[in-house]
């Protein structure tokens, strides 16, 4: 990125298009096992958010905020709208296209703003979509927050449906489940997801044979599936119609999943599981919906589960129960990869990541976990009903898919080179539906819709705070120093030089450390060696092993070193040293010592950010992991010096 995403002690350097980091990268997704098992384990892990929309999405477009008759007109129109949304943002617009722009294999708003910076750097409008890229960031917490109550208060609320007098107990167990599920993430997910794609292939299975049986009753529910009775809603019933379509997106919540959890499965194994079971199994369920609805209007109270015969009803409810525990999993392990991407890419505070597993990816962060679970229990009991908390859903998603379409467009333009005649047209049928979807949305700002706007604000402006404050302090700590060559002559006839190595970590390639300068003002002794080490997050993934160290003698026993990590791997610092030998040999942990550096922001009105963001931002950096837990170094071996800062 630019100065104003890195991280303390981490410069943040772009890298070049480098083909054994991409086949590197790329087999993390697509080579570990054959892609029919790859293709089942996406279908858990991905799919769990936009497999359990039936749950809610129906019911709530037509008995939601903006009722709607059940006549053949809506019903009709509404599932020719969901199929060709499906069918327009989730096959054409993320299958098709936007899975194609992956970062060394992987993808996300992240990744994907890490690609377009390695061309786009330096132009007037490249702080504009950096922006942009933050705050679909920012509604992805959003989502993450919302996904778990929705789609668990819409599986547990079976529960009175079929037993109306165990209505009062949902929300209770609502809250125990989500306690439960956030509880286990510390004890990693790795055995339990290996269930997770046979559980929702069941689930997919039983909602499509549901949806089949429900259609032979109904059979002339399929003509639903031509556009042109979508076409007709909005001809005939406009108003409506718009209205609707606040709700109607529900269908397509989860689509941005397909393309963050690429990287973990591949590109090919998530457009197997969708066009061959899931979309079919979604639109199956869609239609049999409709065509109960057309039959039995009273069972708009749940027309998911009501689809089930007498004696299945309880079964459905574990098994859907069961997805909708899998949809949130999902989202909570992606909020803990999207905030190590983050962290590395210089936008959130260091925090403290456990790794739960040996494999890539499964990973714990208990800061986020604990917000998490307070968000999600706090919006189960504000809003006691899933369809009251729908209100809330849509513009978090609706507000990302968005900003897709802006980073899309610099993609085609900048990076494929496409000609305006096939990009342009695609552009504007994408920009086109996913305003009407927020505008739609920006209708139910006032049933709940405030939340995740509130949510993303926020957090948005804890994400910009910091990358700010970041580059506000580099900048402070740049001014006046001198070059590490002059220094180290000097410093060599001033210093008693004692054995050993000194590591003294650094922010940037240029200058000297701030702990090195006060280590020779108050010590006044230098290590034989004395290494200079600036761990730099590249705009890939991963990086090779055998580019991951950049090394430069300066003279007098004086080296910089640079350790270069993906904005996906551990920042292991003492495992890369140990591979590590062009700083005049290997380096021994129990004769090497670290020296940090720990800044203690003042607040002052100096030019820069305002007092209140400063404030925060000092908030932001007292409360931030240390430097020795972030990159593993050895506690016995840590020398802390403090200063002060002025921004």
């Amino acid at each position: 990125m630019s100065d104003q995403t890195q991280v303390d002690a981490v410069d943040h350097a772009p890298s070049g298009d480098n083909p054994a980091l991409h086949d590197s990268s790329a087999s993390h997704g697509q080579h570990h096992g054959g892609k029919i098992a790859l293709a089942i384990g996406a279908i858990g892990v991905v799919f769990g958010d936009i497999g359990t929309s039936p749950l809610y999405a129906m019911r709530d477009t037509f008995a939601g905020h903006h009722a709607l008759p059940l006549d053949r007109l809506h019903v009709f129109g509404i599932v020719s709208l969901m199929f060709w949304s499906m069918m327009i943002i989730v096959t054409i617009k993320y299958v098709s296209v936007i899975m194609r722009a992956d970062n060394k294999g992987e993808g996300g708003s992240l990744a994907l703003l890490a690609l377009i910076n390695q061309n786009i750097s330096g132009k007037a409008w490249s702080r504009g979509i950096v922006l942009l890229g933050v705050f679909a960031t920012a509604l992805f917490y959003g989502d993450s927050m919302i996904t778990p109550a929705v789609s668990v208060l819409g599986a547990i609320e079976g529960v009175a449906v079929y037993n109306p007098a165990m209505e009062r107990l949902v929300v209770p167990m609502v809250v125990g489940i989500l306690i439960f599920l956030f509880l286990i993430q510390s004890r990693g997910t790795a055995k339990v997801a290996a269930f997770f794609g046979p559980i929702m292939l069941v689930y997919f299975g039983v909602i499509s044979v549901l949806g089949v049986i429900s259609i032979g009753a109904r059979p002339d529910v399929l003509w639903a599936l031509s556009p042109d009775h979508a076409v007709r809603l909005f001809v005939n019933d406009p108003f409506k119609g718009f209205l609707a379509m606040g709700s109607a997106v529900l269908a397509v919540t989860g689509a941005e999943a397909l393309y963050a959890d690429m990287g973990h499965f591949g590109r090919n194994p998530i457009r197997i599981s969708w066009l061959a079971i899931v979309l079919p199994a979604l639109v199956c369920n869609y239609l049999g919906q409709a065509a109960l609805l057309m039959r039995d209007p009273a069972a708009l109270e749940s027309p998911f589960y009501l689809l089930a015969p007498e004696w299945f009803q309880w079964p459905l409810l574990l098994i859907a129960s069961a997805a909708a525990v899998i949809a949130s999993q999902a989202v909570i392990t992606g909020a803990f990869s999207v905030t190590q991407q983050a962290i590395q890419l210089g936008f959130i505070p260091r925090m403290s990541i456990k790794y739960t597993s040996l494999k890539a990816g499964q990973i714990y962060i208990p800061v986020i976990n604990t917000a998490l679970m307070i968000a999600v229990i706090l919006l189960v009991l504000l809003f006691q009903k899933s369809s009251n908390l729908t209100a809330a859903y849509g513009i978090a998603v609706t507000g990302a898919m968005t900003i897709d379409n802006v980073l899309l467009a610099v993609v085609l333009f900048q990076m494929w080179k496409w000609r305006p005649w096939l990009s342009l047209p695609l552009l504007l049928v994408f920009f086109a539906l996913d305003a009407a979807y927020l505008s739609a949305n920006f209708t139910k700002i006032p049933d709940g819709g405030w939340v995740p706007l509130m949510m993303g604000l926020g957090i948005f402006t804890l994400l910009t705070t910091w990358s700010r404050g970041r580059a506000l302090m580099r900048q402070n700590m740049a001014e006046g120093t001198i070059p590490m060559e002059i220094f180290a002559k000097s410093a060599h006839s001033s210093a008693t030089r004692v054995p050993g190595t000194a590591i003294f970590m650094a922010s940037t390639n240029s200058g000297v450390p701030s702990a090195l300068l006060h280590n020779i003002k108050h010590n006044k002794v230098l290590h034989e060696r004395v290494v200079i080490l600036t761990v730099a997050i590249q705009d890939v993934p991963y990086v090779d092993p055998a580019e991951r160290a950049v090394a430069k003698e300066l003279g007098q026993g004086f080296y910089r070193l640079t350790l270069k990590f993906g904005f996906l791997e551990e920042t292991d610092v003492p495992g890369a040293l140990k591979q590590a030998n062009a700083c005049g040999g290997q380096f021994e942990m129990m004769k090497t010592s670290f020296f940090l550096s720990r800044q203690t922001l003042i607040a002052s009105a100096k030019p820069g950010m305002a007092l209140w963001r400063e404030k925060l931002f000092a908030w932001m950096l007292r409360n931030a992991a240390s430097a020795m837990e972030f990159f593993r170094l050895p506690t016995n071996r840590v020398v802390e010096l403090g200063s002060q800062v002025e921004i």
